[in-house]
């Protein structure tokens, strides 16, 4: 009756339409700046799940979009441009640095007065500023192995943000308005305000940094799980429900990569497709047709195709590579959250010691919890499934985001700020870009790095 029950729930589930949770863009008054002359134009197989997935737009948009107007010149008066001087004097309070907006030179053209020469100073200015505060100070090539593309400047276009400033004369709040919503970056920024020397100081602006490069607002529900300190977090409306201890990538060729993607489906009981990897390269097709045994015992189903290419598929059970569950978060680094059958492993300080993708303690609980938040699953339901040891894919009806992040300075599960080791060598090249003179945008919204597929959770 349990696993009826289940099955009918599973399959309704699927049927309903999908409720995006995320945070709808604001609405944008039109704007209609004049560009600058200079400006520059812009699989693994799986056995059938249980129910059909649902189609959902991803968390952020993974294809270029047209560049935007990367400096709109608008009209600006003096009591406006003045206002932006002051909040560029103290915008060291959010990690940035008052000398890379050219405060010298609207002093400048403040001192001046009105005309073509103001504009085009503080439209600068303040663009650039805006794209800093938005987007983050730091360029794509120093941000190794982030392939996060950040949706706000389609939300937030800076000629739209520099209009809608004039037009209330608000300069400071229309600045303000970029800020990140999360609460650790005000903890940042407060710890910054009492960081006792130059190191630490560089630390926070770093990890200040790396909040604006993810979207402002992370949605209602979502997971994040921060690489560094070996942590995932279930969280709504940015307070943590649930945390759970994550085994993650070792340094080298197999360091986890940070991603935002949207899980669409929670696995129970699911099948692990050996890849040729494993299966050719290290001849375990070979060694399992030669031994039936062994494949029935380790419950490898084995088979041969008439080309002689050999796939492997451990089926569902306690000893599954993928343990009891995995959530289906579809990207092209194969990267995903799972169990493990080496559960002991979670009781280790240091726990950098996967092929990427991230383990979960307390994954069936995890599991269990998502299909009831994000597919309206029963409880009893639930527990039916992951009883029943089949295979079952329960389709998300609530657009739930996943972050794997990389904070080495952030605060813990209990809300302690601290500091984390730098795994994978990711600050180097950040502070590196704090050290030097701003790099002009250039609108580049995605990682050109390559993408390395980590589709083995041994």
């Amino acid at each position: 009756m349990a696993l009826a029950l289940a099955a009918g729930a599973a399959i309704a589930q699927a049927n309903r339409a999908p409720e995006n949770i995320l945070p709808a863009p604001k609405p944008t008054a039109p704007a209609t700046p004049v560009p600058p002359a200079n400006q520059q134009p812009a699989p693994t197989s799986q056995q059938p799940v249980a129910t059909p997935p649902v189609t959902q737009a991803p968390a952020a948009p993974v294809a270029e979009p047209e560049l935007p107007v990367l400096e709109p010149v608008l009209a600006w008066q003096v009591a406006e441009a003045q206002a932006l001087a002051k909040v560029i004097e103290g915008i060291g309070e959010h990690g940035l640095i008052p000398a890379d907006y050219q405060l010298i030179d609207l002093r400048a053209a403040i001192l001046a007065g009105p005309g073509a020469a103001l504009d085009a100073q503080a439209s600068r200015s303040f663009a650039w500023l805006i794209e800093d505060m938005r987007d983050g100070r730091t360029r794509y090539d120093s941000r190794h192995q982030w392939f996060v593309v950040d949706p706000d400047v389609e939300q937030r276009p800076t000629a739209t943000v520099m209009a809608e400033a004039l037009a209330s004369k608000d300069i400071a709040g229309a600045i303000a308005s970029l800020a990140p919503t999360h609460p650790d970056y005000a903890k940042l920024k407060d710890a910054l305000a009492k960081a006792p020397d130059k190191a630490t100081r560089s630390l926070i602006q770093v990890n200040l940094d790396r909040w604006r490069w993810l979207p402002r607002d992370l949605g209602k529900f979502y997971l994040l799980t921060n690489v560094p300190e070996f942590q995932l977090r279930l969280t709504v409306d940015n307070e943590i429900i649930r945390s759970y201890r994550t085994i993650v990538g070792k340094p080298g060729r197999t360091a986890t990569p940070q991603l935002a993607e949207v899980v669409e489906g929670v696995v129970f009981n699911p099948t692990w497709t050996v890849p040729q990897s494993i299966v050719k390269g290290e001849g375990l097709g070979a060694q399992l047709l030669a031994n039936p045994a062994r494949a029935k015992r380790e419950n490898y189903k084995v088979t041969k195709a008439k080309d002689g290419m050999i796939y492997v598929v451990q089926q569902p059970g306690p000893n599954n590579a993928l343990g009891l569950m995995k959530l289906d978060m579809p990207n092209e680094h194969a990267i995903f959250l799972h169990d493990t059958p080496n559960r002991n492993l979670f009781n280790l300080a240091q726990r950098a010691l996967s092929h990427g993708c991230v383990r979960t303690e307390r994954a069936t609980e995890l599991a269990i919890t998502m299909a009831i938040l994000g597919a309206g699953v029963t409880p009893d339901d639930a527990v039916g499934i992951v009883t029943s040891g089949k295979y079952t894919r329960v389709a998300m009806t609530r657009t739930f985001p996943v972050y794997l992040t990389y904070f080495t300075m952030a605060s813990d599960i209990t809300g302690k700020m601290g500091t984390f080791k730098d795994l994978y060598g990711r600050d180097a090249p950040v502070l590196a870009s704090f050290a030097a003179p701003r790099a002009a945008w250039d609108g580049k919204r995605k990682s050109t790095e390559k993408v390395i597929k980590l589709d083995n959770p041994l």
